[in-house]
């Protein structure tokens, strides 16, 4: 299981940094109209909005996490922030898969 959860943690990074790329390379290597495009057509917000409440949801968790049991949250912050919920998910049940 830890072999699939670190897969899911390289894929996590590899698919949203290869359209981001795109994007870039697309606009001159400007973000100009990125946030526009997020929120274009309903299926796309739908998309955007279900990953803000999860991606919300699992900074919650991770607060409470270290609040009850002083765990180290920052690694998985900087990976949601700079990455995305792609990563930071499956790096913390990676992280956390032999404890529970």
């Amino acid at each position: 299981m830890k072999k699939i959860l670190f897969l899911m943690c390289v894929l996590g990074i590899v698919f949203p940094y290869y359209h981001l790329i795109n994007f870039l390379i697309l606009n001159d290597g400007s973000m100009d109209g990125f946030w526009t495009e997020i929120f274009s057509s309903h299926p796309v917000s739908m998309i955007s909005m279900d990953l803000t409440v999860a991606a919300t949801t699992f900074l919650i968790f991770l607060f409470y996490k270290n609040r009850k049991e002083k765990l180290n949250i920052v690694k998985y912050i900087v990976s949601l922030f700079l990455v995305g919920f792609s990563l930071a998910l499956p790096l913390y049940l990676y992280d956390n898969y032999d404890k529970s």
